[in-house]
């Protein structure tokens, strides 16, 4: 297609696409995908202690709180600040007999645990299940 100027000089469109911007915006995802890839978690890693009375549970379906090896705490598999667990606990469950599940690496200090078990209770919930894996017994 041609165009003609005011001063009667033809020139003709520019049909090319410019790839330059579309290569510098598609680099720039695929760093900041490399950057955050490794930190989105799928599951908390927490070996549980083991016990000859268990209950499955579903960590979806159902509201676990759980302590990870490193004493951090997570609330549906979200970090959540000690200090804000019952205010989420009493904002997202309207029933406060609905059970609550309390999952612990079986290396994290009983202090801890204990702590937290006191917080849900203060929060108002009394039906709590600490979550606890089949004992392997070697026979």
């Amino acid at each position: 297609m041609a165009f003609t100027s005011p001063q009667g000089k033809t020139s003709t469109s520019l049909s090319e696409i410019n790839v330059t911007p579309l290569v510098d915006v598609m680099l720039v995802l695929l760093i900041i995908f490399m950057v955050t890839a490794p930190i989105l978690e799928t599951g908390i890693d927490v070996q549980l202690p083991e016990t000859t009375s268990v209950a499955t549970v579903d960590p979806e379906e159902r509201v676990v709180i759980t302590i990870g090896r490193d004493n951090l705490i997570y609330y549906r598999s979200q970090p959540v600040n000690f200090y804000e667990i019952a205010d989420r606990l009493k904002r997202e469950i309207r029933n406060p007999r609905e059970p609550i599940y309390l999952r612990g690496d079986k290396d994290v200090k009983w202090g801890s645990l204990a702590s937290v078990l006191d917080v849900i209770r203060g929060a108002g919930f009394t039906h709590i299940q600490i979550v606890t894996k089949p004992l392997q017994r070697d026979e």
